[in-house]
């Protein structure tokens, strides 16, 4: 399950409905990993584009692979303006091993700092300032590509 928001995530609200599915699913192990804006550099915050449809493929590829695993794979993340103290991304695994979960959360968020086509600015000033510095280019993306 894919989840994009507007503004910061509620983090409670989110987490609430996804534990309420790996109830309801006898799920042995539910993992998570929330992302929470830090204070560095002197931001306010930090501001998110997304281009939806290669995130959506993304997505749909790592959750074939949690599906041979017999696991669900839940992301949410942030669209816009996310200040400090706030969450702009969570990813969730449930699945009737705890193993199996560890793994899969490890691999997928690691894949998603690498992989997803989601562009990071820093808020500064009330200006959105790309993070290039911090980011990593899309494989296959670029003029030469």
């Amino acid at each position: 399950m894919l989840e994009i928001y507007k503004g910061a995530l509620e983090v409670k609200e989110i987490e609430s409905r996804w534990l309420d599915l790996a109830i309801s699913q006898n799920c042995g192990a539910f993992i998570k990993f929330v992302g929470i804006v830090r204070d560095e550099n002197s931001i306010e915050g930090l501001s998110f584009d997304i281009y939806r449809p290669i995130l959506e493929r993304w997505f749909e590829s790592w959750q074939k692979r949690a599906d041979e695993n017999k696991a669900k794979l839940f992301m949410a993340h942030s669209e816009g303006d996310v200040l400090l103290g706030q969450s702009s991304y969570i990813a969730g695994v449930l699945s009737p091993k705890r193993r199996v979960a560890l793994e899969l959360i490890d691999e997928f968020v690691e894949d998603f700092k690498a992989s997803a086509p989601i562009w990071k600015y820093d808020l500064v000033g009330g200006e959105r300032i790309y993070a290039k510095d911090r980011s990593t280019a899309i494989k296959g993306s670029g003029l030469l590509a």
